[in-house]
């Protein structure tokens, strides 16, 4: 039994210090687009502090484009834009991001690269460095569907996300009660992720990051008092699940949703969201369950409350700073 309290541990410690490690979930979105015999890439730096001119000049040398076997020269940059010339439109194009070598190994960018006909969801780090799309290929995810890859990836690195899913379900009662939780958060992000995307409703992101931070401290903290949290907490639940859905949004945002299918576009995304959801829930349930039948339960869900709202507190302060 001490191994589970030990495993449960460690997947708090883990989310936590994920949360740390990948702040506002990447260092970058890029909106890469195919024009003809041009490949244009925009950049949208999320760390606080960037040094805009120096980035700019970090991706002419260290971010290149190869169509067909042959390089695409770096035009000048027009801001975090730069406009890569190939000799023809191309059928397969190679793009290698080296950023990591100066920005090290925390660089990590979600790119979506669109062309008349199609898109594919890509990643760059400093362990994936290249990537290589054949536009006319059945290799790629195509159009609307690459999306779908997008969700699951950016819910697998919103570890704040997850942190906050755990704080939730930790004093989640019986099963009806969790599926209540659940599908609160679901139907409420789904939500705000929608009117976010599409430029209905739109908020300061330091503060829907810092209002993330704060709901993961807030439900941790009613965890420590669960005689308050159980009967109310599918609504907690909704009422935060709308200011996550404005965090899921944030990726949308910078990279946009192609015009010809922008709704096909925004589901799927919403349901990778949701498959990447379902596995961690479907990981974490019967470990909690399995707890709940054992003498540690109350102990253990007091002390990972503990580190959840520690956690919550530190990204809550950290988030406001850096966005002063």
């Amino acid at each position: 039994m001490m191994r589970l309290c030990s495993l449960l541990a460690g997947l708090a410690l883990l989310a936590s210090s994920a949360v740390f490690a990948h702040s506002g979930d990447a260092t970058g979105f890029a909106a890469i687009a195919i024009d003809g015999s041009s490949v244009i890439y925009r950049l949208t730096p999320t760390v606080a502090g960037t040094d805009d001119a120096k980035l700019t000049q970090l991706m002419r040398e260290k971010i290149t484009v190869t169509a067909d076997g042959l390089p695409c020269p770096a035009s000048e940059p027009v801001g975090m834009s730069i406009d890569y010339v190939c000799a023809s439109a191309p059928n397969q194009l190679v793009i290698r991001d080296d950023l990591a070598d100066e920005l090290g190994e925390k660089h990590h960018v979600i790119a979506v690269l669109t062309w008349s006909g199609g898109s594919s969801s890509l990643n760059f780090s400093a362990t994936e460095r290249v990537a290589t799309v054949t536009l006319n290929g059945a290799e790629q995810p195509k159009g609307a569907a690459s999306f779908f890859l997008l969700g699951i990836e950016h819910i697998a690195t919103g570890y704040d996300h997850l942190l906050f899913l755990l704080a939730l379900i930790l004093c989640g009662g019986n099963l009806v009660q969790l599926l209540k939780i659940i599908t609160a958060f679901t139907l409420a992000h789904s939500i705000t992720l929608g009117a976010a995307a599409l430029d209905i409703v739109t908020l300061p992101s330091v503060l829907v990051e810092s209002a993330i931070a704060l709901s993961i401290a807030y439900v941790a903290f009613e965890n420590l008092f669960p005689r308050f949290a159980i009967s109310r907490r599918w609504t907690i639940s909704f009422l935060f699940g709308l200011v996550h859905g404005f965090g899921f949004s944030s990726v949308l945002k910078e990279i946009g949703l192609p015009r010809d299918s922008l709704l096909l576009s925004l589901l799927n995304f919403n349901l990778g969201v949701e498959a990447g959801q379902l596995v961690a829930v479907v990981v974490v349930v019967p470990l909690l369950i399995q707890l709940r039948k054992t003498a540690w339960e109350e102990k253990t869900v007091r002390a990972l409350s503990l580190i959840v709202l520690v956690v919550g507190i530190t990204l809550f302060i950290q988030r406001i700073v850096d966005g002063a």
